[in-house]
């Protein structure tokens, strides 16, 4: 594949967000594998995709909403992803803000180093590009939370990204790796813990669950082994709710 044309303009913006936001130092880079994996991460809202483009140790790909690379889709993804929850009197503001950065948003995510995901047919789309940086030698990082509560570190993941590695095994004859990692933006950290191997012989449902759980498990265990800090959680919620890694203690006091 040639090499990528990036606007001049993300480049300003891609100085400007790195002297800005937190710097993120890697730890457990020793358990990324030397092969293409995928990396699972907790999505602790612009923090997941802003690490990992800055400071993710290695080449690597990271899986966006689709829908903030189309100019017509931003406005009412941006509104229904982050700001419905806010309270109603501000809500006129963010429906605004919603139109205002649709043009950065399709900036930025078709500048930096993106896969669209997208929810319909077009998932096909995200699952090719997926295998073709796979094959490139390129890890890609991915997000798979969703509204649904696990603990005070994360949310239930979507298990339907693990297919990529059956298709991925059709393609290559390889089982392909799944690496946690825990991302705390108030330590300015990103861990990397222990790996799971996709196993080809077993019934794809069943790799699913095993998989998550193992990821799961991992980041959560990796999140309470730290020092005590506020978790940035998936929901968008008052600050005054984020909870301490700390699983005795359910919320910020």
């Amino acid at each position: 594949m040639g090499e990528k044309k990036v606007s001049p303009l993300y480049k300003v913006v891609k100085w400007l967000v790195k002297v800005f936001s937190p710097k993120f130092k890697p730890f457990g880079v020793e358990n990324l594998p030397d092969e293409p994996s995928i990396i699972v991460a907790n999505h602790c809202h612009m923090y997941g995709p802003i690490s990992c483009e800055l400071y993710f140790p290695g080449k690597r790909y990271t899986w966006c909403a689709g829908q903030m690379m189309h100019l017509k889709d931003v406005p009412a993804y941006a509104y229904q992803d982050f700001w419905s929850q806010k309270p109603k009197h501000s809500r006129w503001f963010y429906k605004m803000l919603s139109y205002i950065i649709a043009p950065l948003s399709v900036l930025i995510f078709n500048n930096a180093d993106t896969i669209g995901v997208y929810r319909d047919t077009r998932i096909m789309s995200t699952f090719k590009d997926t295998i073709e940086r796979l094959c490139e030698g390129a890890h890609v990082v991915v997000f798979p939370e969703h509204s649904v509560p696990r603990n005070n570190i994360i949310c239930d993941f979507q298990d339907r990204f693990i297919d990529i590695a059956k298709m991925y095994y059709r393609k290559t004859g390889r089982e392909l790796n799944f690496v946690p990692m825990y991302i705390a933006p108030k330590l300015s950290e990103m861990h990397l813990g222990k790996s799971i191997r996709f196993s080809a012989d077993a019934p794809i449902d069943i790799e699913r669950r095993r998989i998550c759980e193992h990821l799961m498990n991992e980041i959560t265990d990796i999140a309470c082994g730290l020092p005590r800090h506020i978790v940035v959680p998936y929901n968008n919620v008052s600050k005054k709710e984020y909870p301490y890694n700390d699983p005795c203690e359910a919320s910020k006091q």
